[in-house]
């Protein structure tokens, strides 16, 4: 239940002089964070961790030097609908703050009318007469105990969490669109590496039909190589699919049907390679550069400015109102002195009994609040779990990458000299079915090994929080397309 009462004219002087009083509630402050002194895999991984360039680390893709890929992320930039999704949310988002702003403000509203009455001969005279007023209608609720400030105060963190969630999106689809292009390499170089060991088979298959044709060789070596060549085609259209649907995702997120990258993925190329050099900036610097961590902050900073609102309202609330109009018989005299008309009202309304419901829904705030802090200490957690996950992948793949080079180089060697064996004579099919066989696992291998290295790195950037850039907004984009910003 709230009271209402009138106040008298001398007293609107007393209530504006409470206006500017301290708001109720909580006063934010960004939670403190330890954080460790460095990455605890960057030694494995041989990264140099030192304060990153932000320009480096928002533009990260470039150091790849792959000019598809640069294209592709350009173009994701400027279509991607997930991108845009976020971009009207924080349009939204600035509606609401301007909102809220507003809400402090007085409303003035104006108005004007005119009449005509004729009456009744019967019962008036029959007589006409005129009437014409115009004027103009203020209130205004002073804000004494904060709660509209602190309103704004959450209106502002929401859009301040939006900005930093428009950026979380562009930070992901930059890193989805690398693993999903180099997925798409990575299935293009087996199908290269398939179609060549079809090929070598297919020689070995020829060659086992001509020995068995001179009686060197029994029918069951060339069934097996004719086995051992079909096991290989049957792989190729698993790869394909592979391939097709990597191309198929990539022009989902680029904002188009899938079938419309062929143009674009037509330009020759191999997966791409882990740059020699690798800089990842000191574990404090994620807490700036994380745009989910900034979203979870300034969430956290809303929702303790709403504590605020919701205890004001356990407060009066003061409000001024009034009217000034012009009323006249004629339009002429709306100008005269005596037409001017006006009133003005103070009133206070407090509550005086709600059963603790406002006391209640402060407790419910304060949990709300809670919950936010505990889901920014979190995202912190989980920044930290990506990077040093990101690293030991990073540090774990080359050393896998270097022992299949090595292993691959030598099924290539045993492969040749197994065929020039049988050549000869000197040794039976099943060697050489043994080496062509362990040739092409290995081969698979090593397109898997390649691959996993270069998305480890991707992964360590989106896990860094690179992709954006605290310039404006459009400063990745003009970059991506290679012109100033």
């Amino acid at each position: 239940m709230k009271a209402f009462f009138p106040m008298p004219s001398a007293t609107l002087l007393a209530m504006l002089s409470l206006v500017g009083c301290a708001a109720v509630g909580p006063d934010y402050v960004a939670p403190e964070t330890a954080m460790p002194a460095t990455w605890q895999g960057a030694a494995a991984a041989e990264v140099a961790v030192t304060p990153t360039a932000s320009e480096d680390l928002a533009l990260w893709w470039q150091q790849l030097d792959d000019p598809t890929l640069n294209r592709l992320i350009e173009q994701a930039l400027q279509g991607s609908l997930d991108l845009r999704t976020a971009e009207a949310k924080l349009r939204e988002a600035r509606a609401r703050r301007a909102l809220a702003g507003a809400e402090r403000l007085p409303t003035v509203s104006g108005s004007a009318t005119g009449q005509r009455v004729k009456s009744s001969g019967e019962s008036g005279g029959g007589g006409v007469s005129n009437r014409f007023s115009a004027g103009f209608d203020a209130s205004w609720e002073l804000d004494v105990f904060g709660g509209l400030r602190r309103g704004v105060e959450a209106a502002q963190a929401n859009l301040e969490a939006s900005q930093a969630n428009l950026r979380d999106v562009q930070v992901s689809l930059i890193a989805e669109v690398g693993l999903n292009y180099v997925e798409w390499r990575a299935a293009q170089t087996a199908l290269d590496i398939a179609r060549a060991n079809a090929t070598s088979q297919a020689e070995t298959l020829q060659l086992t039909q001509w020995r068995a044709q001179a009686g060197l060789t029994s029918v069951l070596d060339v069934e097996q190589a004719r086995t051992n060549l079909e096991q290989t085609k049957a792989q190729i259209p698993s790869i394909e699919t592979t391939r097709v649907e990597a191309e198929h995702r990539l022009a989902v997120l680029l904002g188009r049907q899938p079938g419309m990258l062929a143009a674009i993925l037509a330009h020759p190329g191999e997966i791409p390679q882990v740059p020699a050099q690798i800089s990842v900036g000191i574990p404090a610097d994620i807490l700036r550069q994380r745009p989910d961590i900034q979203a979870t902050e300034r969430t956290l900073a809303a929702e303790t400015a709403r504590i605020g609102v919701v205890q004001a309202q356990a407060y009066p609330d003061f409000s001024l109102s009034g009217s000034l109009s012009l009323e006249a018989l004629t339009l002429g005299a709306l100008t005269h002195r005596d037409a001017v008309a006006g009133n003005m009202l103070g009133s206070v309304v407090g509550p005086i009994f709600d059963a603790g419901r406002i006391r209640q829904q402060v407790k419910i705030q304060t949990a709300v609040q809670e919950q936010a802090l505990i889901q920014y200490q979190a995202t912190v957690l989980n920044a930290l779990e990506e990077v040093e996950n990101a690293l030991t992948a990073l540090a774990n793949t080359r050393q896998r990458q270097d022992n299949l080079r090595q292993a691959l180089q030598s099924a290539r060697l045993a492969t040749q000299l197994a065929r020039n064996r049988y050549s000869a004579g000197l040794i039976d099919f099943q060697t050489v079915l043994d080496t062509e066989r362990t040739v092409l696992t290995v081969e698979d291998k090593w397109v898997v090994s390649e691959s996993d290295h270069i998305k480890a790195l991707i992964q360590l950037y989106k896990a860094l929080g690179g992709g954006w850039s605290s310039a404006p907004a459009n400063t990745v984009a003009a970059h991506s397309q290679g012109t100033s910003p």
